[in-house]
């Protein structure tokens, strides 16, 4: 056995162009809207075909960090008119993203399992700072390509994402637990609006974005952008009233304060083009704006209609074309901690050899066995922290650094194969993992193991792999035992663990 099958993987880059006329689909599950997006690819950019946006408010159902059952019900009704159009692309090309209510959620599969039977496809439940990526990636997209440094705002319904970069590439990620919904419930309850009301959510907001400050300050950039519908709508009400044409400044921020001021209901307020349910929210819209605005010293903002749909889109694009930026953060990971790659490459291989035998037993899905063959090239970095444990340090950096292009759920199963990859799986590990989202994480560990195991093995050429849904035979060529004795005596105490894992060992 050799290295040839990991160096294709890592020899992938080469882009292959999605042919013309592709469908994708992008689907944002955001604590205050859920936003569809199918797009079709035309001479490299993303034509919009079908678009669809329903206030379904996820996070106004959030108390005490679990969703509603009126809210869940919310949200699914929403899903099913959403499948009927999704169904005109392939499930591969299709996205799934959840945002801040469910990323607080505790209990976020009451709505994940069944809104994935509904649509066909995982539901990635991001990082505030993954969010705040993909966001700017929908906005640069919709800008011109042009050298200038950018902050981009998206305010949501549970959350505010700052960024700053150039061109495509974010230099400053940020998200903080603001959002327009979360301060509609906690500061204007049931639409009632009042001058210490409005106060009260603006000196809040202030204090949350004044620990972002110096980092996020008019030298680092020179332009403000502003990304979702909360700036929109504000841009909207302003050049309603007549006092700009076009974007947002501090000015008329402050004038648009003072107006929503008279009202002391949202129902009360008459302006036109502004619907029930963001009625509902512009006031708290209104005050974490203005907070933006004076705490980052901004002047002037242009709004943009890219936002996080058009950001997941492109990111899509990437991984369908072997561009995929988790490989990105891979590698820069590995660089960081100074990994011994010379191993992780070969326990990749090893992975990669006993998956593509056991897959079609298995029934082993390709998403996660993309991630597997990632977690075995990260299971040593911990080394870097001490060799003693290095699997459980190994886990923690991947479960709690910022990797880029990863969601929630995929940096937590990187850690959970890494963290098991040797030693003793007690009763608890073992619960925790066949509750586990993924049917066949016992599978892929049981892989992860072995392969750990046999990293020390040079040349596997001659090893013949065999196994039923609860077996797997592994045939080593003559003598191996005799050259090996390391590896066979750590076979053999591999094999106590793997039966725990549901499957029987047999060495030939």
């Amino acid at each position: 056995m050799t290295n040839a099958t990991n160096a294709k993987l890592m020899n992938a880059g080469t882009t292959t162009p999605l042919p013309d006329g592709s469908l994708l689909a992008a689907l944002d599950l955001g604590s205050n809207s859920f936003h569809l997006l199918i797009g079709r690819i035309e001479h490299g950019e993303i034509k919009p075909v079908h678009t669809l946006a329903e206030k379904v408010q996820l996070g106004a159902g959030l108390k005490g960090r679990k969703l509603s059952k009126s809210s869940i019900e919310r949200g699914l009704s929403c899903l099913k008119q959403f499948a009927q159009l999704l169904q005109s692309v392939e499930p591969s090309r299709i996205r799934v993203v959840g945002t801040h209510a469910l990323r607080r959620a505790s209990n976020r599969k009451d709505f994940t399992k069944p809104a994935e039977r509904i649509l066909g496809v995982p539901v990635d439940v991001v990082y505030g700072r993954e969010e705040a990526r993909l966001v700017y990636l929908g906005v640069a997209h919709a800008l011109a390509d042009d050298r200038r440094s950018r902050l981009v705002i998206d305010i949501g319904g549970g959350s505010t994402e700052f960024i700053v970069g150039r061109r495509f590439e974010p230099s400053r990620l940020e998200s903080l637990q603001l959002g327009c919904v979360s301060y509609a419930n906690a500061y204007f309850t049931n639409g009632r609006i009042s001058k210490r009301r409005f106060n009260n959510a603006y000196e809040q907001a202030m204090i949350e974005v004044s620990h972002i400050r110096s980092n996020y300050r008019a030298k680092y950039w020179s332009e403000a952008i502003g990304s979702s519908g909360t700036f929109q709508a504000i841009e909207a009400l302003i050049r309603l009233n007549g006092w700009s044409e076009d974007g947002i400044d501090i000015n008329n921020l402050e004038r648009l304060r003072k107006s929503l001021l008279i009202y002391k209901h949202a129902d009360e307020i008459p302006w036109e083009g502004l619907n029930d349910k963001r009625r509902l929210v512009i006031a708290a819209g209104v005050a974490i704006a203005l907070a933006i605005f004076q705490v980052l010293n901004i002047e002037r903002m242009r709004t943009s209609k890219g936002a996080l749909r058009e950001g997941v889109v492109y990111d899509l694009v990437g991984r369908l074309q072997h561009e995929d930026v988790r490989e990105r953060s891979i590698s820069a990971i590995l660089a960081r901690y100074k990994a011994d790659t010379t191993t992780a490459d070969h326990v990749s291989a090893m992975v990669s050899n006993l998956t593509a035998a056991l897959s079609p037993i298995w029934q082993l899905d390709s998403r996660e066995v993309e991630l597997l063959m990632w977690a075995a090239r990260c299971h040593a970095i911990g080394v870097a922290i001490s060799q003693k444990h290095y699997n459980r340090h190994s886990a923690y950096l991947l479960k709690n650094s910022d990797l880029p292009g990863f969601s929630q759920g995929e940096q937590e199963l990187l850690a959970t194969l890494v963290a098991h990859q040797r030693g003793k799986l007690r009763q608890d590990d073992l619960n925790k993992l066949r509750s586990s989202d993924s049917d066949s994480v016992t599978k892929l560990l049981v892989i992860m193991r072995l392969a750990v195991v046999l990293k020390w093995v040079e040349n596997l050429e001659g090893l013949r792999v065999s196994a039923t849904e609860t077996t797997l035979h592994l045939c080593f060529p003559a003598k191996w035992y005799e050259h090996y004795p390391l590896s066979t005596g750590e076979l053999l105490l591999a094999s106590a663990a793997i039966k725990k894992l549901g499957i029987k060992l047999q060495l030939d």
